[in-house]
């Protein structure tokens, strides 16, 4: 199951969620006694559902004595925070942090040539996320769909070409057309060369309903 059904599925129990919504607004290591008293449930039961939530990656678990009291006999209490990231759900995937990165990285570097500074940098995170890729496996067009699938861009095939039906950055692509397309040609063109796909290029190919790039054979 992809990652955000899996933190849906686990936030849509109501014991669940409010235990989360209690850890997050602590903003401090929650013990499993404390979360089940705020929620009045017992402390296996809070053990059970805190620990579903470290799986499913929205919490952080660790073992951690308490500050506020005397340490006593047996062992240390396991503590629960939740994720600095934070939870963003969309559907379909939307990825505007990556558009965010790239740009505060291009404005920071070079802030007279904003524009050519951000191909680079979309090239260049398209690349490591490509090269980084733990599925990198298989057939190059294979290697390339699952990649983009990761991202969400729901890819397809259309006569030996790949199109892509979702734009992650859909409303900033809405807003400032030229920029965000330029940019994610750039970001998919390093990807294929991050994932070692040399017999596929990226091109910009605007269409109704999808997104502006397109992955066609060199």
């Amino acid at each position: 199951m992809d990652r955000t059904w899996q933190v849906v599925a686990a936030l849509v129990d109501p014991v669940r969620r409010a235990l989360y919504d209690h850890v997050r607004r602590e903003r401090r290591p929650v013990t499993r006694e404390e979360a089940a008293r705020a929620v009045d449930i017992s402390r296996n039961l809070a053990a059970f559902h805190l620990d579903k939530l470290v799986e499913v990656g929205v919490l952080h678990a660790r073992y951690e004595a308490p500050t506020t009291r005397r340490r006593g006999r047996g062992r240390t209490p396991k503590v629960y925070e939740a994720s600095a990231d934070g939870l963003a759900l969309t559907v379909p995937q939307r990825h505007y942090e990556l558009v965010a990165a790239i740009l505060a990285d291009a404005i920071a570097t070079d802030p007279t040539d904003a524009r050519t500074a951000a191909h680079r940098h979309a090239a260049a995170l398209g690349q490591a996320l490509g090269a980084a890729s733990v599925r990198a496996s298989g057939q190059p067009i294979d290697r390339a769909v699952r990649a983009l699938t990761d991202l969400g861009y729901e890819p397809c095939a259309d006569r030996g070409d790949i199109v892509l039906d979702n734009c992650p950055f859909h409303a900033l692509a809405s807003r400032q057309t030229a920029l965000i397309c330029g940019i994610n040609v750039e970001f998919v063109a390093g990807l294929l060369a991050g994932l070692g796909c040399a017999a596929l290029r990226a091109e910009l190919r605007p269409r109704p309903g999808g997104c502006c790039v397109c992955i066609r054979p060199q």
